[in-house]
């Protein structure tokens, strides 16, 4: 596990240094650039542009070229994460706090914006010219615009969820598939584009993505419950206060009694719910085993998202791609 930490350091190095360039430090106004670098300079660990840069290896491709394509995949990323915190009304995230609380509201819009809108710059930049034809480019940027529109679909439904008495696990997933796995799902394909992927394999990619994916967010719904605070980087039980129907929640209210239920719709929702209720309410999810249900799902696709891979050949970053599953399911934030 120790290799897969230091590839995604060199990876995460080489992506922040390209998005430095285009999220120029000299650019103005200064308070905006500094705004749309806010989340990027905080941390982050870069799955999904290690995910590009990994998939392009796989089908022969040369990971180096892989770069710009990857740092696009993160700008998205990024954009989606600033503008979710304003949503959710979150007030850190990576440990910082969040861009509309660190600067205000109307910053915090146009730092996503500016973010989304370069995402279109670097597919338009002179120099790539030498890495990618423009039928690669105009793949990727169909398969980035794609994601937006996703993403944008799962929020919606996210959010809407919030207002819902019930909700059921087959809606989850579909919420997840958008918001969260769609995202994987065109990383792993836009590492293939990059490479050079047959359409089967482009298809095999987007199958390993989506259910990686859907993985990382039952294990992020799992974490935002269990983790330790100060690793992961944001209030414990947030998901609870904001009343998120994560499949949590759901497989609790599916599977508890009147009395169980009424204390858990007690405090969703609730956002000046004190540490000690949202304790008691992790409590009785565990009780239910509501957190181990999920944590069985999120190993389940982790399976899937494995077995994706069977038919590629076996090299190093078949390895790597397989090891970034186990993380997945076995990290800690």
């Amino acid at each position: 596990m120790n290799r897969i930490y230091l590839q995604m350091e060199e990876v995460k190095s080489k992506v922040d240094s390209f998005i430095r360039k285009v999220v120029d430090e000299k650019g103005r106004p200064e308070t905006l650039y500094k705004a749309a670098r806010h989340i990027i300079e905080a941390g982050g660990k870069r799955l999904r542009p290690y995910l590009v840069c990994k998939t392009c290896g796989l089908v022969g491709g040369v990971e180096e070229q892989a770069v710009p394509a990857a740092a696009t995949v993160e700008l998205l990323h990024t954009f989606t994460l600033i503008h979710d915190d304003i949503m959710d009304q979150d007030t850190v995230r990576r440990g910082v706090e969040t861009v509309h609380k660190k600067w205000n509201l109307p910053t915090a819009i146009i730092a996503g914006d500016l973010l989304f809108a370069k995402v279109f710059e670097v597919l338009g930049m002179v120099g790539l010219s030498d890495l990618y034809s423009c039928e690669v480019k105009l793949s990727i940027l169909q398969l980035l615009t794609e994601a937006a529109i996703l993403i944008c679909e799962g929020q919606a439904l996210d959010m809407e969820f919030e207002m819902l008495s019930e909700v059921s696990e087959s809606e989850y997933m579909e919420m997840i598939s958008r918001k969260t796995a769609a995202l994987f799902e065109v990383s792993a394909k836009v590492g293939g584009v990059v490479g050079g992927a047959s359409a089967d394999q482009l298809e095999r990619l987007g199958d390993f993505g989506r259910n990686a994916g859907l993985a990382f967010q039952i294990v992020d719904d799992v974490l935002g419950l269990t983790a330790d605070e100060e690793e992961l980087g944001k209030p414990i039980g947030s998901d609870i206060r904001e009343g998120k129907k994560t499949i949590i929640v759901i497989h609790a209210l599916r599977n508890s009694s009147e009395r169980e239920k009424a204390k858990i719709l007690e405090v969703l929702g609730d956002k000046k719910a004190s540490r000690h209720k949202i304790g008691e309410v992790i409590a009785l999810l565990k009780s239910l085993g509501s957190i181990e249900y999920a944590m069985n799902k999120a190993k389940d696709y982790a399976i899937k998202a494995k077995s994706t891979l069977q038919a590629f050949r076996d090299c190093r970053e078949k390895e790597d791609l397989l090891s970034l599953v186990d993380l997945i399911v076995l990290r800690r934030r």
